[in-house]
């Protein structure tokens, strides 16, 4: 997506944002599983939710500003959405059961 952005500044900036919080879900949710204690598996399961709300920021940004069509961003911004609840389950679950470890 960000090789499609336009190339003003301001698209450049938030689609950067977007590209760096975005990538960084996965970079936390890897490093959650290679964790050394629950505590650390929750800590970086946070760590995760806040870039995934993060990238929502930015996709509203994008969006509200008409750099990019609300339309070519809902599917993305619906996959946010989904990602968030499922996170938040994970690290209620993962929280509520003390002797378990939730993955996804």
């Amino acid at each position: 997506m960000f090789g499609n952005l336009p190339k003003t500044t301001e698209a450049q900036v938030l689609g950067k944002q977007l590209l760096r919080s975005g990538t960084s879900v996965g970079a936390n949710y890897r490093e959650a599983h290679r964790g050394r204690s629950k505590a650390e598996f929750i800590a970086k399961l946070g760590d995760s939710l806040r870039e995934i709300e993060e990238s929502g920021y930015w996709l509203e940004l994008l969006s509200d500003s008409a750099i990019v069509p609300s339309g070519k961003l809902a599917s993305l911004q619906d996959e946010s959405g989904q990602l968030t609840a499922i996170f938040i389950t994970i690290i209620k679950n993962a929280r509520a059961n003390p002797c378990e470890r939730a993955t996804l």
